[in-house]
This record gives C-alpha cells, structure tokens and sequence, in this order.
C-alpha cells in the first residue's frame, strides 16, 4: 500500500507504529468492502458507524483514537494524490468521537423501517420480526443472529441473550415484538426450514443467517422505504437506547438491557437525548 510507504519513508514513522496503522486500515476497508461502500464515497456517518462496530466489539478508546488517526492519515494522503475529494474525518475530534453514537432515527423512521417487509412472504415475516425484535431489545446484530429458539420466550415475552464475555442476561421483548416472533414462528419459519436448527432466524436456505447478511437484509429495506440515511444495525441499537432515555427509562435498566458492563457506557444517552431535545427546540421554537 503507498500509504504505509508514505508512512515510513515520508513520515519516518517506526515500523511497529506503521504494521499496527496497516492492521487498522485493513480492518477499515475490509468494512467497506462487506458493505459495498468504496473508499471515495465514505461520509463521515461511515466511519462513525465503523468506530461504534469496533467499540461494541470491544476496543479500547486508545486503540479507537490510534483508528481514528490511521484513517484520517489515510483520507489526507489519498487528497494529496488526487484520489479522492473530500475528507470524511476532517470535523471529528478523536475524545469528543468515542463519547458520541452515530446517528439515531425518529420514531416515525423507525416505523417506516419496521414497515417494510412484505409480510406476506415467509422472508418478509422474517425480516419483520428480526427488525421488531432488534428495535425492542437493542441487541447486538451477533446476539440476534445467533438468538436459540430455547432462548427465545414468547409467554411472557423475553429474552434469555448470550452476551460477551459469556454474561447472560434477560431482555424484555414487548407484546409486539413478541406477536410479530410468534407469527414468523408459525407462518414463516417452517417454509425455509430444510432441517433442524437451533437458530430462531433463518437465511433462504435454512441455515444461519450471518452478520454480514442481515446488515444487507436491514440495508435493502431501508432503500426499499425511502430513508436517505445509511442504516445499519448498530444506528438501531442506539435508536432503541436513545429513545427509552428520551422517554424516562432508568439508566440501570437500559445498561442492563444493552448488555454494558459499565453505566458510564451508558450515560452517553442522556447526552444524546438532550442534544436532540436542543435541536428540536431550535428548529420547532418561534423564539429560539
């Protein structure tokens, strides 16, 4: 990659600092790659998307910030060759980044979304239901993809989740949710399944659906209903969070919910939630 030879030769960078910059960018752009997304038109909603994938997965906020630089170095690299115009990471602020989420739906998007699906298919309840049960649990896309059926309770309606580090916890689903599960489950799930699974979601071929498949399946939906952001399942786990803060719910029961090891992960909803409270008062107040 010239990059990384611009790195060492240009920058006199250490070849331990250039190896780990690589790893970063190989990271990234095998990101892109898995969403079809080209380095010259990543936005800036891109990369955040992308940061709040890898701080889900686990990385650290150093490790994040030395993200963050790798990518900034790339794009301004890539300007300085002529490759591509604009610089997606030119107003982010690396401490300011990891204390933000990417951008969360209205609720009315949220219901356009849901929409969607043709239910009339055993693929549409399918994604009906999956989606449903995203915006009610707020579970990560690798614990809804690989959601049990034995885990999976429909009276009263929860949630037994699997999540990381080997934690279980309980997530409550919510009568819609659970009604919409219940029909997939009768109607749909038995016209893909081909054998026995354990998964409660099922792909065209009745196997597990991936990660990467349902971000295509999310993806191809909001197309489908008119919605000019790029979603992913991430933007839904924090529409489901920003939107119980926004509505009153106790921070302990949402970082319980969500599956944070550590309520200061979760605080960030408040901060997003009165962010969104200001702008609407700027645009809706006659007298702001």
């Amino acid at each position: 990659m010239n990059y990384l030879a611009h790195l060492t030769v240009e920058r006199n960078m250490s070849p331990r600092t250039v190896e780990a910059y690589g790893r970063d960018l190989e990271a990234f752009l095998s990101w892109l790659d898995d969403r079809k997304t080209t380095v010259d038109s990543v936005h800036k909603h891109v990369v955040r998307d992308y940061l709040g994938a890898r701080r889900d997965a686990g990385l650290s906020p150093r490790s994040a910030a030395r993200h963050l630089s790798a990518i900034r170095g790339f794009y301004r690299f890539l300007i300085q060759d002529g490759s591509v115009t604009t610089d997606p990471t030119a107003d982010f602020q690396g401490p300011q980044l990891w204390q933000t989420v990417p951008h969360v739906l209205m609720p009315d998007d949220v219901e356009t979304l849901l929409e969607s699906p043709d239910i009339n298919t055993p693929l549409g309840l399918r994604d009906r239901a999956m989606m449903e049960t995203l915006y009610a649990t707020g579970l990560r896309v690798s614990e809804l993809v690989g959601l049990a059926l034995d885990r999976l309770h429909l009276d009263p309606p929860f949630l037994r989740v699997m999540g990381k580090g080997g934690k279980e916890r309980l997530v409550p689903l919510g009568d819609t949710a659970a009604d919409w599960n219940d029909r997939y489950l009768g109607e749909g799930r038995p016209a893909l399944a081909k054998a026995r699974r354990s998964e409660v979601y099922l792909n065209h071929r009745g196997g597990a659906l991936t990660r990467q498949g349902f971000w295509k399946i999310l993806r191809g939906h909001a197309v489908s209903a008119g919605l000019s952001v790029q979603i992913s399942p991430h933007i839904i786990r924090h529409s489901f969070a920003t939107h119980l803060v926004e509505h009153g719910a106790d921070l302990r029961a949402v970082q319980m919910m969500l599956g944070h090891a550590s309520l200061t992960t979760t605080e960030i909803y408040t901060h997003v939630a009165r962010e969104r409270l200001r702008r609407l008062y700027d645009e809706k107040h006659p007298r702001a």
